[in-house]
This record gives structure tokens, C-alpha cells and sequence, in this order.
């Protein structure tokens, strides 16, 4: 945002709003840090604010301060409706078209609200009034904290606010280790450390609280690990009666994608998860180096994000997606072999 639009930015929140904060649909720690930790800010304001995500999210995530202030869209559509219809303002965070809220677009598209937008993913769309969009970030939290900083409230951070941003850039930096991760963004996660943040903590309700059946799937998806040397590419299908053998809950298979890139000379890792509730393919794609999975996701899955990191989705069955997806890769061999 240029100095003009902070200033009007400014002017709008310095009076009391209605104010509803979004995010996309299957929240991840980016939105759901971005998200609470904008909500404690706002509400030091002294804004009235709600925070409204288009579905359910992980139970790991549900520990964060502010987690019980959530409205799930799903379950409670009719208020979330009224709510978004009186809001003065709706921020849309950790996502850069409405289409990303699910059966949220609908009355998103339809209210008379001002909307800023505030997302570090690729080629977003023109929907908001105001827009701090940013693909170098590392992710949507560190952009909050920049937000904060940039109307001057940095000293309004408290630890409740800190934690909650520190969680997003832990997890959409893969714990710090994406090349997203700049000194920028370890300078800001030691300021989140001073305010508050206690990142031992916070990385162990994320990542130590695994259930032995989640633990028993990631067991199934090394299984079912295929590597195509020839394209230096991994990929992992995992089928519907596998999640169901053993009890799969809402980000159980958060990071087995990841699983694929941490083997030796593999530039493109996938894995393809069936969903039969939504008829889908649920696709992630993860590449190193300048291998653009946003652009591949784009062309050939319905999906998109950032360069090393997006998703995606097919129609097909489960094989006919595997299939599909191989039969596309001769077209990228020298881009993957560079």
C-alpha cells in the first residue's frame, strides 16, 4: 500500500466498525494466525469484531488465542450472513479470490462493505478497495505485523497477537526453512519473541500432538510413495478408504506432501488425496528451485498459490488424476531437470 492509502486506512479505522475478518476455505496456521492475530489488534481498537471462516479447520489450530470468538460459516450460515451484511468493513486474508471462501462468495460478492485485502499469493484479483498484496512474504502473518507497523501501532501488540502471527509464519515457512524466509522475517519473529511468543510452546502444540492413527496414515502414505526419476518428481496417493481406516480427521495429512521433496534430487513433490464428500481430487504441489508449481496448478488442476507451494483439484477418479498428471510431465522434463 502507498502512504496515501495508509493514511485513508487510517481514517477508517479510527472510529469505531463493524468489522468482519475472512479467510479461505480449509484453513490453514496462515489463516487462522493472520485472522485472530488482526482480531486481538483490532479489538484493542476498540472496533466490534467477528471472525468468520468459511468451514472447519484442525484441531492443532484450535489452542490459539481467540480460537472460541470463530464462526464456522458452515454451521452458521444465517448469522454469518446478517454479520457480513452490517459489516463497514471485511478484511479477506490469506487469500486473493473470492472464490477461495467456498459458499462464502456468494454473499461476499453481494454486501456493500469496504474491503481490504491483505495476501502474499500470485495474481490476485481486483476485488478490494484495499489491497497489501505481496508475494515475497513469507506469509499473511508477517504481512499483518508489516500492517500494524505501518499504521504505527506496533507497541498494540500483545502477546495474544504475537502468538497468533508467529503461528502463521511458522507454518507457512515450514518452520523457517522455505527460501520465503528472509532476515526480514527472522527480525520479526524476534520482535513476536520480545512481545510474548513462546515459540517452543507454539511449535509444539502444532507439531507435537500427533494421534497414533495419524501417525498409522502417515505410515500409509510412505507406502504408497512413487518416484519418477526420469522427471524428478514424487508423488503420494491417498484414497478415501485409507483415510477412513484410520480415522482421519481435518489436517491429518497437513505436510505428508512435503514428504516427497526431502528425498534427494526430487524437484516436484505431489500428493493426491480422495475426497468422495466433495467428489474431488485434493491436490498439493511443492517444488525447489525455480520450478513454478503455481503456474503448473493453474494450466492443468484448477488451482494455484506460489511458486513452490500450491494446490489444486481434479474430477476425475483417483488413477485417471495420477494418470493425467503423468501424462503431462514430458512437457515439463527439461524445466524439471535444470
Amino acid at each position: 500500500m502507498n502512504e496515501k492509502e495508509i493514511q485513508e486506512v487510517k481514517e477508517l479505522l479510527s472510529h469505531k466498525k463493524k468489522i468482519s475478518i475472512t479467510a479461505h476455505k480449509n484453513p490453514d496456521g496462515d489463516a487462522i494466525g493472520s485472522s485472530l492475530g488482526l482480531y486481538h489488534y483490532l479489538v484493542k481498537l476498540g472496533h466490534e469484531v467477528s471472525v468468520i471462516m468459511p468451514n472447519d479447520y484442525p484441531e492443532f489450530l484450535k489452542w490459539v488465542p481467540g480460537n472460541t470468538s470463530v464462526l464456522n460459516y458452515e454451521q452458521e450460515q444465517a448469522k454469518a450472513d446478517t454479520i457480513l451484511q452490517e459489516a463497514d468493513i471485511i478484511f479477506t486474508l490469506d487469500y486473493n479470490h473470492l472464490s477461495r471462501t467456498g459458499d462464502m462468495e456468494t454473499i461476499l460478492s453481494s454486501v456493500d462493505a469496504e474491503f481490504i485485502m491483505i495476501d502474499h499469493h500470485q495474481q490476485p484479483d481486483s476485488y478490494a478497495r484495499f489491497m497489501y498484496s505481496d508475494v515475497s512474504m513469507s506469509s499473511t502473518c508477517q504481512m499483518i505485523y508489516h500492517f500494524i507497523e505501518l499504521l504505527g501501532d506496533v507497541d498494540k501488540i500483545d502477546a495474544a497477537t504475537a502468538t497468533c502471527i508467529y503461528l502463521g509464519i511458522m507454518t507457512d515457512t515450514g518452520s523457517f526453512r522455505f527460501r520465503s524466509t528472509n532476515s526480514v522475517t527472522h527480525q520479526v519473529v524476534a520482535q513476536l519473541i520480545e512481545k510474548g511468543a513462546d515459540n517452543s510452546a507454539i511449535h509444539e502444540q502444532v507439531y507435537d500432538t500427533n494421534s497414533v492413527s495419524r501417525l498409522q496414515l502417515k505410515g500409509v502414505a510412505l507406502t504408497n510413495l512413487n518416484v519418477l526419476d526420469e522427471y524428478k518428481t514424487a508423488y503420494i496417493t491417498m484414497s478415501q478408504e485409507e483415510l477412513d481406516r484410520h480415522s482421519f480427521k481435518k489436517g491429518d495429512t497437513e505436510g505428508f506432501v512435503n514428504i516427497g521433496l526431502s528425498i534427494a534430487g526430487i524437484v516436484f513433490a505431489v500428493i493426491f488425496i480422495e475426497n468422495k464428500q466433495e467428489g474431488i481430487i485434493k491436490i498439493s504441489f511443492r517444488s525447489k528451485g525455480s520450478f513454478s508449481v503455481n503456474e503448473f496448478a493453474r494450466e492443468h488442476f484448477e488451482g494455484g498459490g506460489h511458486t513452490n507451494a500450491a494446490g489444486g483439484k481434479s474430477n476425475l477418479s483417483l488413477q485417471d488424476t495420477v494418470d493425467k498428471f503423468i501424462s503431462i510431465l514430458p512437457s515439463y522434463k527439461n524445466a524439471l531437470n535444470l
